[in-house]
């Protein structure tokens, strides 16, 4: 899987070299900005550092911040929100129901997925489909759809997102 995984992230950043691919989501107030960088080798600094913030959390999605920086680029998220949402909704995948996948709490938490990777690039696709393409370009716009009536969700959001980039970087596989 993990050899996979490093020839998707080499073949994606050839595919990327003659673009750049970012994003440009609110994260932190209406007027914060956060532009994500190009995918250019397997040891992108994203896919590291969030590695490292997952394993520091003992989460069985570690082994996929690759997936999760590959679909942020793919449908134009912040690298580090949908992680974030595992954080809030699960403890980073830790809490789930048996053999979901579901660390999003996607559907009040009754949907299944197949595989950590299918659950992220669902997740991922529709937060920009159904949510962001839709009107709901902030967090907090989202927490109003995605986590009702929670007035909490979007700062436990952001508050990960901000710990995520907080975490030394190591370039290691």
């Amino acid at each position: 899987m993990k050899n996979i995984l490093i020839v998707l992230l080499i073949l994606f950043s050839f595919l990327v070299a003659a673009g750049t691919v970012s994003a440009d989501i609110p994260v932190a107030q209406s007027s914060a900005k956060i532009k994500t960088n190009n995918i250019n080798s397997y040891s992108d600094y994203r896919i590291n550092t969030l590695k490292n913030y997952l394993e520091s959390h003992n989460s069985p999605l570690a082994s996929y911040a690759g997936s999760f920086v590959l679909c942020a680029d793919k449908y134009d998220l912040d690298w580090r929100f949908v992680a974030a949402i595992s954080g809030v909704e699960s403890t980073f995948g830790k809490r789930i129901p048996f053999n979901s996948y579901n660390a999003y709490g996607w559907a009040n938490g009754t949907y299944y997925f197949d595989s950590w990777d299918e659950s992220i690039e669902i997740v991922s696709k529709a937060l920009r489909e159904k949510y962001i393409n839709k009107g709901a370009t902030t967090i907090d716009q989202i927490a109003r759809i995605y986590a009702p009536p929670s007035s909490t969700w979007g700062s436990n959001v952001k508050f990960f997102m901000k710990k995520i980039d907080a975490v030394p970087m190591e370039f290691t596989l």
